[in-house]
């Protein structure tokens, strides 16, 4: 005797595998870019502000920012932990979101590769120059104007 098959029993035509027997190959990639864009971004807003804070309405403001105000500061490494952390996070958060972008809009694989390699390469290129200029920055050059020293410099 035949055995019968109604038809709710049977898969869709095209399905490769029952829904039961698939394994979740997905990752929590996006969901932690997802968390990491505002948590980066809360701690930037309060980063930032505080820069802005010190460099502008302490003190003389604007008008004393020169080259001995910035020696002054990155004497200091609280200032320069602060620039760093700034640099970092501003640099992870902006490069974040240019990848959602082209991951939205770049049709062609080619076209994604070639945008994502160019984004990743300017992210490094910026991220090691500006940590090497926060941590190698000699407030104390030789041979340079008195003037235009920082006050902790000796001639």
């Amino acid at each position: 005797m035949a055995q019968t098959v109604t038809p709710s029993a049977l898969e869709a035509p095209r399905s490769p595998r029952s829904p039961r027997s698939r394994r979740s190959t997905r990752t929590n990639y996006e969901l932690y870019g997802w968390v990491f864009m505002r948590a980066s971004g809360a701690l930037l807003l309060v980063l930032i502000f505080g820069h802005l804070f010190m460099n502008l309405w302490v003190g003389e403001g604007i008008n004393a920012i020169d080259f001995a105000f910035v020696g002054g500061k990155w004497s200091s490494p609280l200032w320069q932990t602060w620039d760093l952390l700034m640099l970092w996070l501003a640099m992870i958060h902006g490069t974040n979101g240019v990848r959602t972008i082209i991951n939205d809009y770049a049709e062609r694989d080619a076209t994604r590769i070639v945008l994502k390699s160019a984004l990743y390469l300017a992210f490094v290129v910026t991220v090691v120059l500006g940590t090497l200029v926060i941590f190698t920055f000699d407030p104390c050059p030789p041979n340079a104007p008195a003037e235009l020293l920082a006050s902790f410099c000796t001639a």
